[in-house]
């Protein structure tokens, strides 16, 4: 059995791989630092559980007998088993590159791109071609709800059949590495980089692919031409796929699709644009659209995208993976259709996130929240000693000078917990934000565990 290794273990893009290798037949190791922290236990039980071997980021992983080494963009040169592969000659190949090769195994590659739904869509796809029995194999960044009591981290289906279903990564340039069957953008907003580079990256994704789906609903996507093009739009009723007549409920939401109404068990207007956009993809795999809508009347989502962690004495706790301007601003609004006030904490997942997006997310969140709602603001997860030009208190600084008042800077987790277990009252919805700490959903829970504990 051939031994491979991956450097980032819990992360949200190498842990599906290493699920899929296993799969494969190879013996599998791997390391995190997080993991030798302390941190992200539940992760850490759950790949051991389906026989991942997990090893301290040492460079004692790496042995000569090592087929190759997986590392993500994130991980740095200086990484100890980067170090050790380096030194024994053993091969390091980028994630994008395991992904790009299962991707071609399959005569039917599909590949989700875009700056914000991404990962719930690439979902979406997965869960229907399962349910309808087309044995897809999905690689994803979140872990479906539908799937949670399975062995492992749900991020993943792997069948040996025709299709693959892959979320596509924009923020490093990696999408462009692939020519799918099918390719979709959700959309293109400010984000990891500049739009002009965004713009770059998915049209030569676009040229990429054979077929392209896109939605009409942003001005900027006429720039991205395809010939053999699908739309859809909650817009534009002259989209291939359109929806209207959508309703928005406490706990769910509702449209009119080809004459024929649906329910989605989520909230957010976006998710109605989210389900067209994966029905719109699987028709292009030969299933019929109102099939596709019906078995999304059974999907649950994906952990930690706007994904609800409980309700205490008429106080709801939800987690969300929102990180840039577009994906805050459509967490909020979806929140805030429900009514209630809202105690919101974000925090920025790098220094060049907060430097490239804090002016657009300052004013997103000023305009967004009414007065009475709150917004606490942790400091930048990834930050450096060197990062001294950028804080999570210059974006509230401006949240407050765009007109919203009741934003504050929150030190740590323990000031976030007390703060919201002392202001939050029944009625209040408190939503978690950030993207890289996994940390995040854990505090979610204590917060609600907290103001569980507060009722009694």
């Amino acid at each position: 059995m051939k031994k491979i290794a991956f450097s980032g273990a819990s992360g949200n893009g190498i842990s599906p791989l290493e699920q899929i290798m296993l799969h494969l037949g190879y013996q599998v190791y791997g390391s995190d630092k997080s993991f030798d922290l302390g941190k992200d236990s539940s992760r850490l039980r759950a790949l051991k559980s389906v026989g991942i071997q997990i090893i301290p980021q040492d460079g004692s992983m790496i042995t000569p007998d090592t087929e190759y080494l997986c590392v993500s963009a994130a991980i740095n040169q200086d990484n100890p088993d980067v170090l050790a592969a380096q030194k024994l000659g053993i091969p390091i190949k980028f994630r994008s590159d395991l992904l790009l090769e299962i991707l071609s195994s399959y005569r039917y590659g599909v590949a989700v791109g875009g700056t914000a739904g991404k990962t719930t869509v690439t979902a979406m796809i997965g869960y229907i071609l399962d349910v309808l029995g087309k044995k897809p194999c999905m690689i994803n960044g979140g872990a479906l709800c539908n799937y949670a009591e399975r062995p492992g981290i749900p991020n993943y289906i792997y069948n040996d059949g025709e299709i693959c279903v892959i979320e596509a990564d924009e923020s490093d340039g990696s999408i462009q590495k692939y020519h799918p069957y099918v390719g979709l953008i959700t959309n293109i907003s400010h984000d990891h980089t500049s739009l002009e580079k965004l713009f770059s990256y998915f049209s030569t994704f676009a040229e990429h692919s054979q077929n392209l789906v896109i939605s009409l609903d942003f001005p900027n996507h006429a720039k991205i031409t395809h010939p053999h093009l699908t739309t859809f739009s909650l817009i534009n009723p002259q989209a291939d796929f359109f929806a209207d007549e959508i309703v928005l409920n406490n706990d769910s939401i509702s449209y009119r699709l080809q004459g024929k109404n649906f329910t989605l068990p989520l909230i957010g207007k976006f998710n109605v644009a989210n389900a067209l956009a994966a029905i719109a993809v699987c028709s292009k795999l030969d299933i019929p659209a109102h099939d596709s809508a019906k078995v999304l009347e059974g999907f649950y989502g994906v952990k930690t995208r706007l994904e609800k962690v409980g309700t205490t004495n008429g106080i709801t706790v939800y987690n969300d993976f929102a990180h840039n301007p577009s994906k805050i601003e459509a967490s909020l609004l979806a929140l805030k259709s429900g009514g209630g006030r809202i105690i919101a904490m974000y925090q920025p997942h790098t220094s060049f996130s907060a430097r490239n997006t804090g002016e657009e997310t300052a004013a997103v969140i000023a305009r967004t929240l009414a007065p009475d709602d709150i917004m606490l603001m942790q400091e930048i997860y990834e930050i450096a000693p060197q990062d001294t030009d950028v804080s999570s208190q210059n974006i509230i600084n401006l949240i407050r000078q765009n007109g919203h008042s009741n934003a504050f800077y929150s030190k740590s987790y323990d000031d976030t917990l007390d703060y919201i277990k002392k202001h939050a009252t029944t009625g209040d919805k408190i939503i978690i934000m950030g993207a890289h700490d996994n940390s995040l959903f854990d505090l979610s829970c204590r917060i609600l565990k907290e103001l569980q504990s507060k009722a009694e």
